[in-house]
């Protein structure tokens, strides 16, 4: 495979790389730049850290889970790129020296990165922006007043317009399609390819399992699958969508569901991981499909030229078993609205860590009340059972009668006819049953005006 991108302003152009190199692996073996480090080497710690720039945007991205293809027509900035041609460092290296942000040094890169990433962005929450960053020596307070010390300054000259050229353009090929059609048309001759959006998931499988991954094709040049667009009446979600730009377009349809992917993962994460992928992978703890069932949300799945549209509910049949055929792929998923309806969608994440953990169990709730009365009621778990699914028996049992607390007690203890959950390392099958029936509850109190929080704590 054949790949053009920039590297620190520079064209760089490589001729059949293997596809599943990471850039990671890359730039300190071929290219000797050793200050992104290697870590926890699966985007858990954030060391690997590089900029990437191009048509969405500037981001942090793992470079442990980000493959070569991957960079195909992007600029890619390192740590060793941030300073200036005449050497005038970063303002967050500077802020970082100044304010005493760095012990042992090896953590010190990618957070430089993530800050300076996070500047061009005009990203101001920065311990959302560092909570995939792990630093274990330093302590972040130094950290953080480096942070909001740098915020304060522009952002550099020779980063804010990013040299352009034949790189940027990238090279086309099969196995780096750059239409929705070239994709289809590539899976109907390959039906066993893999493919690969942001690689959170399947760059574990190379980097953890050493897996061969087989014939490959990257979506990472269709640009109108990475889409996220709002209509009256639906919201369409490319398949290639990154968590992060869905959680800023929700913000102002679903503000709760937005929040809630606020802790999905890092923002590194974030910024690759696809909603797509999300859905396709099966996963019974995936974040996003329960809220997306609770909505209503349909999925277009697409086999050469022919396409057909399914319930988000009725694609996952059994644990690790979807209702896809060889050849299909999910192109979109859609999201029904009503203009003149109140946003009733509350997502619960339960997990041991606040930020950058997976769920225990994840609740989603949309229930509509008219009169005093239950009128509608769309519930989904994550996480308690082999496949996101409907709690099917928790709404029978609030449909029709008073939104009242006896009422929600008396269908929190339908859960058990909904799920027999497992009891693993993350969570007991009792405690599971108890947190989710307990969501339902939390839902009403909020309802009602209670104010509730799981980051404060109250006598």
């Amino acid at each position: 495979m054949d790949i053009a991108f920039l590297l620190n302003g520079e064209t760089v152009t490589l001729r059949d790389v293997d596809p599943t190199m990471t850039t990671l692996d890359w730039l300190r073996d071929s290219r000797g730049l050793t200050g992104t480090k290697e870590g926890c080497n699966e985007g858990d710690c954030g060391a690997c850290t590089v900029m990437v720039t191009d048509a969405q945007g500037t981001r942090g991205l793992n470079a442990c889970l980000l493959f070569l293809p991957q960079l195909n027509g992007k600029a890619v900035t390192t740590v060793e790129g941030l300073a200036g041609p005449d050497g005038n460092l970063h303002p967050v290296q500077e802020a970082m020296v100044t304010h005493h942000g760095s012990q042992c040094g090896f953590c010190t890169p990618g957070i430089v990165v993530s800050l300076a990433a996070g500047q061009i962005a005009g990203e101001t929450d920065h311990e959302q922006q560092l909570a995939g960053n792990l630093c274990r020596c330093t302590g972040y307070a130094p950290i953080m007043k480096a942070a909001k010390a740098a915020a304060q300054k522009p952002v550099p000259k020779w980063l804010q317009d990013l040299p352009t050229g034949p790189a940027r353009r990238g090279l086309s090929q099969a196995k780096l399609p750059a239409s929705v059609d070239a994709l289809a048309e590539f899976l109907l001759a390959n039906p066993s390819a893999r493919i690969v959006a942001g690689a959170t998931d399947i760059g574990l499988w190379v980097n953890k399992d050493f897996r061969d991954l087989g014939e490959v094709v990257f979506v990472s040049q269709i640009e109108e699958m990475a889409r996220v667009e709002t209509a009256p009446y639906m919201i369409r979600i490319g398949a290639a969508a990154t968590v992060e730009h869905l959680r800023l377009a929700l913000q102002d349809h679903h503000p709760h569901f937005a929040r809630m992917l606020a802790r999905f993962a890092s923002a590194q994460v974030r910024n690759a991981a696809t909603i797509g992928g999300n859905i396709a992978n099966g996963s019974p703890i995936g974040d996003t499909p329960p809220p997306l069932i609770a909505l209503g949300a349909s999925l277009l799945l697409r086999r050469g030229d022919f396409t057909r549209e399914i319930l988000l509910e009725d694609f996952f049949l059994d644990y690790g078993r979807q209702d896809i055929h060889p050849g299909e792929f999910v192109e979109a998923i859609t999201v029904p609205r009503d203009p003149g309806a109140p946003d009733r969608l509350k997502v619960y994440k339960l997990s041991k860590r606040f930020d950058q953990d997976i769920s225990a169990v994840l609740g989603a709730f949309n229930i509509a009340i008219e009169d005093g009365k239950v009128q509608s009621a769309r519930i989904a778990f994550g996480g308690m059972a082999g496949i996101p699914k409907r709690a099917t028996a928790i709404e029978a049992a609030l449909v029709g009668k008073p939104w009242t607390r006896e009422t929600v007690e008396a269908a929190m203890g339908a859960i058990t006819e909904d799920f027999t959950p497992l009891s693993d390392l993350r969570a007991s099958m009792g405690y599971r049953l108890v947190a989710g029936s307990n969501m339902l509850l939390r839902y009403w109190l909020e309802d009602e005006g209670m104010a509730t929080s799981v980051t404060g704590v109250s006598a």
